[in-house]
Parts: C-alpha cells; sequence; structure tokens
C-alpha cells in the first residue's frame, strides 16, 4: 500500500475532526471557519501521527517533534487555503505572485543581501535597479514560449509576431 498524500491526509484530518465535533459544514463555506484552536490541534494529532507510522507520504525529516509538529500546522493552513473542498470552493490565488522569483538565484541573493547593508538613499536606488533587472531576465526566462497561429491573425498584425 502506498502512503497517502499529503493533501488527501490534511482533507481527512480535518474532515474527520469536523465531523466527531458535530459540526456541519455546508457547501461553499470554509472549513477554517469551523476550526478553532483546540480542533486545529486535533488535526495536528493526526497528521504527526500518519507521518511518524508512514502512512502519509514525507520526502524530509524533522530533527524533533516540535519541528515535525510546526509542519503539520503549516500544511493544514496551507491546504485550507488551496484545497477546494475545504476553502469553500473558492480558487486559490497567491496573495504576492512572484515575490519568490530569484529566491534560488545566488547573483540575486547577494544583490538583496547588499541593498540591505545600506542606508544611502543613492545607493539603495542603484542597487535596486539592478534587482529589477535581474528579477525581470529570470521570469522572462521562466516563460513557457507561446506558440501564435500567425495565419489566424489579420494581416495587419502578422508583420508583430516574432519569427
Amino acid at each position: 500500500m502506498s502512503a497517502q498524500s499529503q493533501k488527501e491526509a490534511v482533507f481527512s484530518a480535518v474532515s474527520s475532526v469536523i465531523n466527531e465535533a458535530g459540526i456541519t459544514v455546508h457547501e461553499g463555506e470554509s472549513f477554517s471557519t469551523h476550526l478553532n484552536r483546540e480542533l486545529r490541534a486535533q488535526v495536528t494529532n493526526i497528521l504527526v501521527e500518519g507521518f511518524n507510522s508512514g502512512t502519509i507520504a514525507l520526502d524530509k525529516s524533522f530533527t524533533s517533534e516540535a519541528e515535525l509538529r510546526t509542519y503539520c500546522s503549516g500544511l493544514t493552513s496551507n491546504w485550507l487555503r488551496k484545497d477546494g473542498r475545504l476553502n469553500g470552493g473558492v480558487k486559490y490565488e497567491a496573495k504576492n505572485p512572484g515575490s519568490r522569483v530569484g529566491s534560488s538565484d545566488a547573483q540575486l541573493k547577494a544583490m538583496r543581501q547588499l541593498l540591505s547593508t545600506k542606508t544611502d538613499p543613492s545607493e539603495k536606488a542603484e542597487i535596486q535597479s539592478f534587482i529589477n533587472t535581474r528579477v525581470a531576465e529570470i521570469k522572462a526566462s521562466r516563460k513557457p514560449a507561446k506558440t501564435i497561429d500567425v495565419s489566424a491573425l489579420p494581416e495587419e498584425l502578422q508583420h508583430l509576431v516574432n519569427n
């Protein structure tokens, strides 16, 4: 038997805790509005037990039980926001899309560190312009190439397609 996905494990844990508490969640309603501190702790306990027993898939290791519990709490929050079955069917949208762009780029990290050490506004502005340029380069390199059917465009616009 293969391990249950984390998404399914959170859904199962939240559903069972809500049901055991005798709470009815109506269609289109978010489960998170019904989860108080005690109920969330129960969900965390179920997830921790599942990770420890190997019934829930986990591709990282934790040095302490507290670290695993923190991970489970964040995991629950994540899927309460993203899983349509738990969030009332709302399509998830990131609050700050693109905010992680370049987080693994060494050059960008170094420039951001340099920026944090400066107080002079002109130096900060210069560094920020380099950061903005680098972020734009990274974003441009990540965009998938879109194929445009040139023949479907009006003749007046066909010259605008980069072939």
